[in-house]
C-alpha cells in the first residue's frame, strides 16, 4: 500500500476503482435508485469512456423539489423521471491522478470543498477518491498492530 522507503502513500493506493458511472442522457429517477440502494454519494458521468461531469446527492436534492412540494415517493421519482442527468450534473470536475500523493489529492478536496474527485488517467476514468475513502486510509493508519509482541533477547 504505501512506498515502504519514505512512507508516501498515493492516490491509487486508496481510490476505488470499482465505480459505478451514469451517462449524459440518464434520467435523475435511476441516478437516485442507484445512488439510494448502493450508498453511493457520488457517480462520475462518463461519455465515450471519457469523465464529462459528476453527479453528487447534493445535485439530486437540488433536483428534487420534493421537499417544497412535500411529493410522495411515487411523485418524486415521476419528477425525476423527467430530468436528465447531464442538466444537473456538476460540469466543472477536479480530479486527481493515480501517481500523486493522497496528501496532495486532501488538500484539492479541502481547498475546493469537494467529497471526491474522480481519478484520471490518459483522459480516462481509473478510479474515484472520496473522503470516506481517506477516513478508510486514516483508520488503518493509527489502527492497533496486530502483530505479536517480540520476545526479549
Amino acid at each position: 500500500m504505501t512506498n515502504m522507503t519514505n512512507g508516501v502513500v498515493h492516490v491509487r493506493d486508496v481510490m476505488s476503482s470499482e465505480l459505478v458511472t451514469l451517462s449524459l442522457g440518464e434520467h435523475l429517477d435511476l441516478a437516485s435508485d442507484i445512488m439510494r440502494l448502493g450508498r453511493i454519494r457520488h457517480m462520475p458521468v462518463v461519455s465515450g469512456g471519457r469523465l464529462v461531469g459528476i453527479l453528487s446527492q447534493r445535485d439530486l436534492f437540488r433536483a428534487a423539489v420534493s421537499s417544497v412540494l412535500a411529493f410522495r415517493p411515487k411523485a418524486e421519482r415521476e419528477w425525476l423521471a423527467k430530468i436528465l442527468v447531464e442538466e444537473v450534473m456538476t460540469k466543472q470536475v477536479y480530479t486527481a491522478r493515480p501517481e500523486w500523493t493522497i496528501r496532495e489529492a486532501i488538500e484539492l478536496m479541502l481547498e475546493k470543498r469537494i467529497g471526491c474527485l474522480p481519478v484520471v488517467e490518459d483522459d480516462r476514468l481509473v478510479g474515484l477518491l472520496s473522503e470516506t475513502d481517506c477516513l478508510r486510509l486514516l483508520a488503518r493508519t493509527f489502527a492497533p498492530s496486530t502483530a505479536a509482541p517480540r520476545a526479549a533477547r
